[in-house]
């Protein structure tokens, strides 16, 4: 029996990656930054560890280090941004154990937002939003309302809406030399759209399965969604996928926005006209591609497609599963108190 390694096993995803894995005949265990009494995944692991954070870089790696000597453990499926980031700079050979995430090019691209948007860009693969970077922003130029966040953010941590031009010159001043490190962007009205993405890089045969966001938390995560299929929303994150050299599942953001049908009246993007049949043209503008699980991709397993099964198949040398009939389906996250033990 292998044994596999899930870090942050306080986190959205968590739930559906231990149950899986489990259920596909893995030993796993799981470490959190929290104690075992604070997360409720720590019940549904054969051992738990209770982590420093990954942001005390050689701290953290010497206890993963200890975690897969004393468990023998074969592979490391990190949950968290921060720990991927961790990961990407090690020796593959580091831990005597496989780390299951794309190549080191694949995340630097995918954890800079104006690199990213400057590299896709001129491929004409899909839709992106135009950016440019804070210091080499001209606020009397800009149409405002815009969006400012860090080309390097995660989980909308520094992100903010700017109004006008002195909210905008407030910006400016309070980053000071740091605006190089942010991007500028205008503002999209729409609902998110998170695509699950798997590619096994051997093949390069690729699965994408789509949900609109209809409620989210403040840090991104969807609970309650509308998985639907569209081809040409799929075959652009297809492409977007192979271009990057994804490995395994990652999630690709958009916002989508519907123009009207000319005898369509009201605004496209309402909360009443969240259904795939809705009337009117839909573009998907490209917003980041975030390389590890989605904190929804439990969605997708639920809809018919279990993208956490066939995240380890790649890793494991295996042909990932063709992706089956999933009808259109809304479907919410249920949160249930738990008794510790």
């Amino acid at each position: 029996m292998k044994t596999i390694l899930v870090t942050a096993i306080g986190s959205f995803s968590a739930g559906a990656v231990i149950k899986t894995y489990r259920r596909e005949g893995y030993r796993v265990v799981g470490c959190d930054i929290y104690p075992a009494q604070w997360v409720v995944n720590s019940q549904d692991v054969e051992a738990f560890y209770q982590a420093p954070y990954a942001t005390s870089r050689e701290t953290y790696v010497e206890f993963i280090r200890q975690i897969c000597e004393k468990e023998n453990v074969d592979y490391v499926v990190p949950l968290t941004d921060v720990e991927v980031d961790v990961f990407t700079e090690l020796d593959r050979d580091a831990l005597g154990a496989r780390v299951c995430i794309s190549g080191p090019e694949a995340i630097g691209l995918c954890r800079d937002k104006f690199k990213m948007e400057q590299f896709l860009k001129p491929l004409g693969i899909c839709q992106t939003i135009p950016g440019q970077l804070l210091s080499e922003t001209d606020v009397e130029l800009l149409k405002y309302p815009v969006v400012v966040k860090p080309c390097n953010g995660r989980s909308s941590q520094g992100l903010r809406m700017v109004e006008n031009r002195e909210q905008m010159e407030q910006v400016l001043r309070e980053c000071g030399p740091e605006a190089e490190r942010y991007l500028v962007q205008p503002k999209m009205d729409g609902f998110v759209v998170t695509v699950d993405v798997v590619r096994e890089p051997g093949t390069g045969l690729t699965v994408c399965l789509p949900r609109r966001e209809l409620l989210r938390t403040l840090n991104g995560a969807g609970t309650s969604v509308y998985v639907f299929r569209d081809e040409r929303l799929e075959s652009q994150c297809r492409e977007i996928a192979e271009a990057i050299g994804v490995e395994g599942c990652v999630n690709l953001e958009f916002v989508e926005v519907v123009e009207p049908d000319e005898e369509e009246t009201g605004c496209g993007n309402s909360l009443a006209e969240s259904d795939q049949e809705t009337a009117g043209k839909r573009t998907w503008y490209f917003l980041e591609c975030n390389p590890r699980f989605a904190g929804g991709v439990a969605f997708s397993c639920v809809a018919g497609y279990d993208m956490v099964r066939n995240h380890m198949r790649c890793f494991e040398g295996k042909p990932i599963d063709e992706m089956g009939a999933v009808e259109s389906q809304y479907i919410a996250r249920r949160y249930q108190e738990y008794v510790m033990k």
